[in-house]
């Protein structure tokens, strides 16, 4: 097995100059049609902005003292030259098929009619408008067609018309519908986004104090609707909300009946894949995690191959942004399957692959998710009795500094550091581990029955003799088996199954199986 070097590229990424990463980000075809647009003047071709735009897509990193010496720049020229190309490469990717979407097509077309108003050709530029409204209708743009009438107000304002007053009706009754929907949309949106930070932040509720505070905002911020009689982008934005709270709330059901909702809107309105290909793809991921939180592992295999199918189809948006997210979402999810399955060591064999599309994606996806795959790649080493990989792979998250999200994250971390430096046998310096630990958890407020009880009983075992090992084991046990039905303590379970790996110690079976057989019994006795 090919093993990672853990200490290259597990930093936190520094902020880079934003016109080198725009180079870098840029296809094969984009680059040849940005030589070609930049080129479009015969005294373009050896113009400044395109040597420096050759120097960057030959570079490893942005070195600015290398940049310096270059002989087509002058470091007082610099920031105008690098601003120059930035906007040349942006105007480029402007008019690119691959980068083009509805929302770019209907300001494109508003654009068409604000420079035929400019000239004057007023009855043009409402042809014009009246067709990109048609357009923005198709795909629920409520906003651009929103602003599309406000724009056709103020031409009839100007060139007057027979037909001025049906106009004015009906302009002015647009108006007031749309004017609702957006007022709609953006309490949805404001919610969801809320809650995403929420969740983010502070992960799962760790009392009811916090319950009742997140049902309150919750419920006093959700607006009185009938989903029914809702557009398509305001039930996308409601099934959202409810997906965030459900989370926060640790109401799995309840997330497996919004995520699973959200999905089948774009199962009925397949065109809005195109328009919305983020949203599509987020849709599946929690529907994916609540299958996952729900122990369902078939239904989560057929989910999981539908989205590679729909991601791999012809019609679905390809794009850094896609591609990324898309990575991400499926390699996260084809870890779960493992874990879900129980089956750690073939789970290992992704390992390498997942490395190279954190490096391919590492300016696309944040730190919180690339710390997310370490964690799910050390507990997948962990998983397979590869103790010691399991703590290099721990080492980023453990480190990171300036992750200020997903506290929740931090905390399990450091305790599945804790024990796999316990199963490895390196424990000359657990005792200092132990108390590094034990003071983050307090200074985090996030001590929980479950961790104070395993680290006191990690922290006693050089106390214990050999023999009485397996019996220790079985008292942990019996201490946490009634917390896995706790409301606030079952949290601590969905990072780190620790129940399975001390029913393998005191059965002497391997943890894949353990887990395995669990996972049996749990997809007999599921439902959905």
């Amino acid at each position: 097995m090919k093993r990672f070097k853990s200490n290259k590229g597990l930093t936190t990424k520094k902020a880079q100059e934003p016109v080198f990463l725009l180079v870098k980000s840029l296809t094969k075809a984009q680059k040849r049609q940005f030589k070609l647009f930049a080129s479009r003047i015969d005294g373009h071709k050896g113009a400044k902005f395109i040597q420096l735009f050759d120097f960057l897509d030959k570079a490893e990193g942005y070195d600015e003292k290398e940049l310096s010496k270059q002989s087509f720049v002058s470091k007082p020229q610099l920031a105008n030259l690098k601003s120059h190309l930035y906007k040349q490469l942006l105007t480029s990717l402007r008019m690119s098929p691959s980068i083009q979407n509805p929302r770019m097509q209907i300001r494109e077309q508003l654009d068409f009619a604000t420079v035929l108003y400019q000239k004057g050709l007023y009855k043009q530029s409402l042809k014009i408008l009246e067709k990109t409204k048609q357009l923005a209708q198709k795909w629920d743009e409520k906003y651009a067609e929103y602003e599309i009438i406000e724009f056709e107000k103020i031409i009839e304002s100007q060139y007057i018309t027979r037909s001025l007053s049906n106009r004015t009706d009906q302009l002015v009754y647009d108006t007031k519908r749309l004017g609702e929907a957006n007022m709609l949309c953006s309490q949805l949106s404001n919610l969801s986004l809320r809650l995403y930070e929420k969740l983010l932040k502070g992960g799962y509720v760790k009392s009811d104090q916090e319950y009742r505070e997140i049902t309150q905002y919750f419920f006093e911020e959700l607006p009185k609707v009938d989903y029914e009689q809702l557009g398509f982008r305001e039930r996308l934005w409601y099934s959202k909300a409810h997906v965030w709270y459900s989370m926060i709330t640790q109401d799995f059901l309840g997330l497996y009946k919004h995520a699973s909702r959200w999905v089948t809107l774009f199962d009925q309105n397949p065109e809005m894949i195109a328009s919305h290909p983020i949203f599509y793809l987020k849709a599946n991921n929690y529907l994916l995690e609540s299958l996952l939180l729900l122990r369902h592992p078939e239904r989560f295999r057929q989910t999981i191959e539908t989205l590679k199918d729909q991601i791999n189809s012809d019609y679905f948006p390809q794009n850094t942004n896609t591609k990324a997210l898309a990575f991400l979402y499926l390699g996260n999810n084809r870890l779960n399957l493992h874990f879900l399955q129980g089956d750690f060591r073939d789970g290992l064999t992704i390992i390498d692959e997942l490395f190279q599309g954190i490096e391919k994606y590492k300016h696309q996806i944040d730190d919180h998710h690339i710390m997310m795959l370490y964690y799910k790649i050390a507990s997948m080493c962990f998983g397979a009795g590869e103790y010691n990989r399991c703590i290099d792979y721990l080492k980023p998250v453990i480190e990171n500094r300036s992750l200020s999200m997903r506290e929740d994250l931090l905390c399990f971390s450091r305790i599945l550091n804790v024990i796999a430096h316990f199963e490895s046998g390196n424990d000359a310096n657990l005792d200092d581990i132990l108390l590094t630990t034990y003071r983050f958890l307090i200074r985090m407020n996030d001590l929980h029955e479950v961790q104070r009880l395993l680290i006191q009983f990690i922290r006693n075992l050089g106390n214990v003799y050999p023999q009485d090992l397996k019996q220790k084991f079985k008292e942990l046990y019996d201490e946490l088996k009634p917390l896995e039905e706790d409301y606030y303590e079952r949290r601590s379970f969905l990072y780190l199954d620790i129940l399975s790996w001390l029913e393998s110690h005191i059965s002497g079976k391997p943890l894949e199986r353990v887990i395995a057989e669990k996972n049996t019994v749990a997809v007999k006795a599921s439902r959905l």
